[in-house]
């Protein structure tokens, strides 16, 4: 019988969201497919969403549902469209009769002076990375309320957290991302219900990398030298974050074990904020 107790136990540590099902925006690359990744890992049903070659798409999916014997969808919706996230958020409850969890994700990154950006490139930063985190959540919010259970985590930054230069329109949007989850944390705090935010410094992703090669191109620098740059500007441990780092911190926002955790905005930075 001890056996047997111990057995059970070690099943639910190693798999603690069993029977939870996730929306991961922005999941097809980088740290969103990271999180889905560490999600699924866990036991937890996941849906995918983002651009990408529809082939290359779908062996992501497969190869998750049976590396870890849990049901992967996928949705393409466009996160710039309140209607196309609604949409997602209804085909994740169809799909997997709940969404327990929605990790906002996805999003979109412009360098340069504020006085030389395109107006464009501002709204779509905003629309992108703020205003499709509202919709999203918006959508599973009355899902989670009925059910008295949900986790809501949003990626935000350390930019998110203190300024940096040439990001206006990121900073603006993830310092708004912040507010927004402290604002939602407080209005469910009652419930079991929980909203946070993961701030994450230099994570070397597909978008950091096409920043590096257009820094590179610009300055007649190798995109080794720009790569550097970025984290002796922004990573005092000298490395960038793995997405497999922000994955656990997510599981575990996720599990049981934080149910008293919420409202938080938590760094992952290698001490960028606190400096």
């Amino acid at each position: 019988m001890l056996t047997l107790q111990v057995s059970e136990h070690s099943a639910h540590q190693s798999r603690p969201l069993e029977g939870r099902s996730a929306i991961v925006t922005g999941s097809t690359s980088g740290i969103g497919l990271g999180i889905a990744t560490a999600f699924a890992k866990a036991g937890g049903n996941v849906m995918l969403n983002g651009f990408g070659n529809r082939d290359v798409v779908e062996e992501l999916r497969e190869g998750l549902a049976r590396n870890y014997s849990v049901a992967v969808a996928y949705s393409p919706a466009d996160m710039s469209n309140p209607e196309s996230i609604a949409a997602m958020v209804a085909a994740g409850s169809e799909a997997f009769g709940t969404v327990d969890i929605l990790v906002n994700n996805a999003g979109v990154f412009h360098i340069g002076p504020t006085d030389a950006m395109a107006p464009e490139n501002w709204d779509l930063s905003l629309k992108i990375n703020l205003s499709a985190a509202f919709h999203a959540i918006r959508a599973v919010l009355p899902g989670m309320k009925a059910r008295n259970w949900g986790r809501i985590i949003n990626i935000a930054s350390a930019v998110g957290l203190a300024g940096a230069p040439n990001m206006a329109a990121y900073a603006a949007a993830k310092h708004g991302i912040v507010g927004m989850t402290r604002s939602v944390a407080l209005e469910v705090a009652p419930t079991e219900i929980t909203a946070n935010a993961i701030c994450p410094g230099t994570v070397r992703t597909p978008l950091i990398e096409r920043e590096a090669r257009a820094i590179a191109a610009a300055q007649g620098i190798s995109v080794d030298e720009a790569l550097a740059g970025f984290l002796a500007q922004t990573m005092p441990n000298g490395r960038f974050v793995e997405t497999s780092e922000l994955g656990a911190l997510a599981v575990f926002l996720a599990s049981p074990a934080a149910r008293s955790i919420t409202g938080a905005a938590l760094p992952v930075d290698g001490g960028w904020t606190a400096r």
